[in-house]
């Protein structure tokens, strides 16, 4: 039986929130606090000694606070992140990367994981259970992993296993989620994915059913579908604002992916048109996109793939090579510095950090690192031990698979 419930649509105050650190100069320089607190923006309050604290001062007292702390303390910085916060990080790279470092690691007494909140909830899913992890500014969410909702999502898979009744649909959810989904996944036979091992995981739920129902993003979900060969006829949209998904009996009998409407705020700024642009005005460039990005974007593109493939390609590549990157700017930016012998720039003309990423001032830092020399944990992220557990064989099957 399908449903026709219907309610109004609700966009994540975090998509809204995506422009607030737009700018025209490439110039990301940070702000004090105080100064960035008056983006609008949803912020988290800290003590209004740090506020108005210089840039020079910040950097000061972070040096101080880790030198107490020593090795008891690990910090993370994912790859999104402006310089000033990964110049403190322990390790850089991507989430699931970051939360393996930390895992691996003994002895620490806490992880302080400069990213957003669903990258935080993974760390401590794989952390052992005396590990506090922090995330610095408890606002740094993600527009993607809020465009899913447990309660959507359940309502969505229950539908869909009474729609397919004995056909069996094997539910993929995209690292970038929460923890909840990642539980639900495991809890019902499947299993998580990243942006580097998409294709495998696709191939792996085939082995084992005769559809996928693929969250949040549905720009991974239907790239990696058409990759594999499956028709764009054969994968439908399921919005969680409309009876059956927004679609029909018929639609969802010969569908073989269910994409979740979702998509990341900043890979779908990027077009077709900026793809032109770059062409024009340098020739020889190499035009190389996440696979976040929508279909016709990766179909104009040279070449897609992860933050991780991104960042070895352009490493690698021939000195005087040009490249044009769809990808967060906070990244092209470090890419370029990093390799001066190279022309590397970001598609979009209009420098937009991942809003979420950037509340990660380092004046936070600084707040949560003195805190824990007080004795005083802040922000920590803690996942309960049901979703813990089931999230963790969602993603044990994504390492068996991989």
């Amino acid at each position: 039986m399908t449903s026709t419930k219907y309610r109004p649509r609700t966009i994540p105050i975090t998509e809204i929130e995506q422009s607030a650190f737009c700018r025209s100069s490439s110039n990301l320089k940070s702000k004090t606090l105080a100064e960035e607190l008056k983006a609008g923006v949803r912020w988290q309050t800290v003590p209004a000694e740090y506020r108005t604290l210089e840039s020079d001062q910040v950097v000061e007292r972070i040096q101080a606070a880790r030198s107490k702390l020593g090795e008891r303390v690990m910090v993370l910085g994912h790859h999104y992140q402006r310089d000033e916060v990964i110049q403190f990080a322990d390790f850089r790279g991507d989430s699931y990367n970051l939360s393996k470092y930390a895992a691996e690691t003994k002895g620490l007494e806490a992880v302080i994981f400069c990213g957003v909140h669903f990258m935080a909830e993974t760390a401590d899913i794989l952390t052992d259970s005396d590990v506090s992890v922090i995330l610095p500014n408890l606002m740094a969410g993600c527009s993607m992993a809020d465009m899913a909702k447990i309660d959507d999502v359940e309502e969505c898979w229950d539908e869909l296993t009474e729609i397919y009744d004995d056909e069996k649909i094997i539910p993929i959810t995209y690292m970038n989620s929460t923890a909840a989904i990642k539980s639900l996944c495991g809890s019902n036979g499947g299993i998580v994915c990243t942006s580097s091992n998409a294709t495998k995981v696709f191939e792996w739920a085939f082995e084992r059913g005769q559809r996928v129902l693929f969250l949040p993003d549905q720009h991974l979900g239907r790239n990696t579908g058409l990759k594999l060969g499956i028709g764009e006829d054969e994968m439908v949209v399921w919005s969680p604002f409309k009876g059956s998904g927004g679609n029909s009996l018929e639609q969802l009998q010969k569908a073989k992916v269910v994409l979740w409407e979702g998509h990341c705020s900043v890979h779908t700024r990027f077009t077709v048109e900026q793809i032109h642009t770059a062409r024009e005005e340098h020739p020889s460039v190499n035009v190389i996109v996440h696979p976040e990005c929508p279909q016709d974007v990766l179909a104009e593109a040279d070449m897609n793939g992860s933050t991780e493939l991104i960042i070895k390609t352009i490493s690698e590549a021939d000195s005087g090579s040009k490249w044009a990157v769809g990808t967060e700017i906070s990244l092209v930016n470090r890419l370029a510095k990093e390799h001066p012998d190279k022309t590397v720039f970001c598609l979009d003309p209009v420098v937009c950090p991942c809003s979420t990423m950037y509340r990660i001032h380092p004046t936070y830092l600084l707040w949560v690192l003195e805190a824990l020399n007080d004795g005083v944990v802040v922000n920590q992220i803690k996942v309960g031990l049901e979703t813990q557990q089931n999230a963790l064989i969602a993603l044990e099957r994504m390492l068996r698979v991989s």
